[in-house]
């Protein structure tokens, strides 16, 4: 039995009917209440956020591109029942009841029950894009590129009404108040957003005036966040000559962008602090570097003055040195005269028995060559050919003149000349006898 509560209105002198809004909207509800006790509707989640008490808020938007939205809510005890974890573009069936939240007067859907039923048309367009762009690795780690670690100039693409360019402003100036900004100004949202977008990357890189960007926006659901998985934005994050950082949404919102760029940011306040090392850890830094320099410093300094004091006492006399070294000089002289005077008559004594071994030796090298000669004379003498001819020995030429060797050589009636110790003569061969073979 529906308890219908029924407010009279304030009757006027005119008689016309004046509802109080406390009314009115009271009424609507108890209507609402009658006409969709229980009802079942298929849509796609969107700014899904749970709250610290465990109630969960969302929107649930028509799945087939309908301009049509209702605000949900989810209370804990519904949300510990799920066995699956919602997220933004899922496509899901809620089971519940529509009501009238009074104290703003809106239309909410008060839920009871939620089952998935497949994917939602954005989120399968991310999921269909984002395996395409992998495969041609635009995601690889090994493209990603280490930030600068002190950037002089810091460039941010976003909205000028973005409250994420209030955040990262105020970020870079309380940590790094010293470095220059630039900002790219562009849409973040909406059906110009993408082609904004590219353009403000594209102006960066032909600038090249800034050391890191940051592309940045606050959150919002997967529809606000759209132009941060369109294609174009996504292959200009990729292409950046300039090592980007990308901050978009809040820790749990995630686009193709995030996967492109070089650093991910779970906020933009979150990458301004990435982009920028904080004025109080550099000044640590140098602090150090300044304390290690000091430290040397001094260290080097007593070193030199131990040497310097070391020296100091040694010349403390130079006088004193001086005459030590004098002292050495004139000991060393007298050693050098003493040792000449020695050499020299040892030198002569030396050459004395040289001479006389050399006039020896050339005396007996004489005499043995004087011996050689004579042996040799009488060796040349002794094969004379005309101390063989004084023994009575003859020998015989040819008309040529050429020496007759063999009996083979002659004949019978041949003139020879024959030559003698003491003359030749001309002689006819008449007989020729072949000497016994035995």
């Amino acid at each position: 039995m529906l308890a219908l509560h029924v407010v009279e209105p304030v009757a006027t002198p005119s008689a016309r009917l004046v509802w109080t809004v406390a009314a009115l909207v009271h009424a609507v509800s108890d209507a609402l209440a009658s006409r969709f006790s229980v009802c079942t509707v298929r849509g796609e989640l969107s700014s899904f956020s749970r709250a610290a008490s465990g109630h969960c808020y969302f929107c649930l938007k028509d799945a087939d591109g309908q301009a049509a939205l209702i605000r949900c809510a989810m209370f804990r005890r519904t949300a510990g029942m799920l066995d699956f974890a919602p997220a933004d573009g899922q496509l899901v069936e809620l089971r519940g009841r529509l009501a009238l939240y009074e104290p703003r007067g809106e239309l909410q859907f008060i839920v009871e029950s939620m089952q998935r039923a497949g994917a939602g048309t954005l989120y399968e367009q991310f999921l269909r894009l984002k395996s395409k762009l992998e495969s041609e690795g635009l995601f690889e780690a090994a493209g990603k590129r280490e930030l600068p670690s002190h950037p002089r100039r810091v460039g941010v693409v976003t909205s000028l009404a973005a409250a994420a360019l209030h955040d990262v402003l105020s970020s870079l100036a309380r940590r790094a108040p010293h470095v220059a900004v630039i900002i790219y100004p562009c849409p973040v949202q909406g059906a110009d957003a993408p082609e904004a977008l590219v353009r403000a990357l594209g102006l960066a890189a032909r600038r090249a005036e800034v050391d890191t960007l940051i592309l940045c926006r606050g959150g919002g659901s997967l529809e606000d966040l759209w132009a941060f998985n369109d294609e174009r934005v996504v292959r200009a994050v990729a292409a950046s000559p300039i090592p980007l950082v990308c901050g978009v949404g809040h820790e749990t919102d995630v686009t193709l962008a995030d996967f492109a760029a070089d650093l991910r940011a779970p906020t933009p306040t979150a990458a301004a602090e990435l982009a920028t090392p904080a004025q109080a850890d550099v000044a640590a830094a140098l602090q150090g570097v300044q304390s290690r320099l000091v430290r040397r410093v001094r260290h080097l300094l007593d070193w030199q003055q131990q040497r310097l004091d070391a020296a100091g006492l040694r010349l403390a006399r130079p006088t004193l040195a001086l005459h030590r070294q004098a002292a050495t000089l004139a000991m060393l002289h007298r050693r050098l005269s003493a040792a000449v005077e020695q050499a020299v008559p040892l030198r002569n004594a030396r050459l004395e028995r040289h001479h006389g071994a050399m006039e020896r030796a050339a005396t007996t090298a004489l005499s043995r060559h004087a011996q050689r000669l004579v042996s040799l004379d009488a060796r040349l003498r002794s094969l004379d050919p005309q101390q063989v001819l004084r023994r009575g020995y003859a020998w015989l030429a040819d008309e040529s003149g050429e020496p007759v060797q063999s009996v083979g050589r002659l004949a019978l009636g041949q003139s020879l000349q024959a030559v003698l110790a003491d003359g030749s003569a001309s002689v006819q061969v008449t007989g020729i006898t072949p000497a016994d073979p035995r």
